[in-house]
């Protein structure tokens, strides 16, 4: 499956539309997190911790994107917008959702 941000494949043009895919991962922040997190903001530097916790939401919004454009029987995902949110009452939880137009490509 060719997962791309670009409108087009090079070399490989667009042969069918099969439709917009959209795809949410969400996960929570837990306390041992927050407390390393808040470490890091006061003595500085990139919480790692942090970045695992966006990585990991990427990524599962993006696998979960190409099982659901596979099932439609494309083979990439074009035009793929990621976005970034935090929600709940303390902004502990992040969700990542994936959005894309599904096609078949030769």
């Amino acid at each position: 499956m060719i997962l791309t941000t670009t409108n087009a494949i090079e070399a490989q043009p667009v042969e069918r539309y099969m439709g917009i895919v959209t795809a949410q991962a969400i996960i929570g922040a837990n306390i041992f997190k927050d407390i390393f997190a808040g470490i890091r903001d006061i003595i500085g530097g990139r919480s790692a911790t942090y970045e695992r916790v966006i990585e990991e939401a990427k990524s599962n919004a993006l696998n979960e994107l190409s099982l659901k454009a596979q099932s439609l029987g494309a083979n990439a995902v074009i035009g793929i917008d990621l976005d970034f949110e935090t929600i709940g009452s303390n902004g502990s939880m992040l969700m990542v959702v994936a959005t894309g137009t599904a096609v078949k490509v030769s």
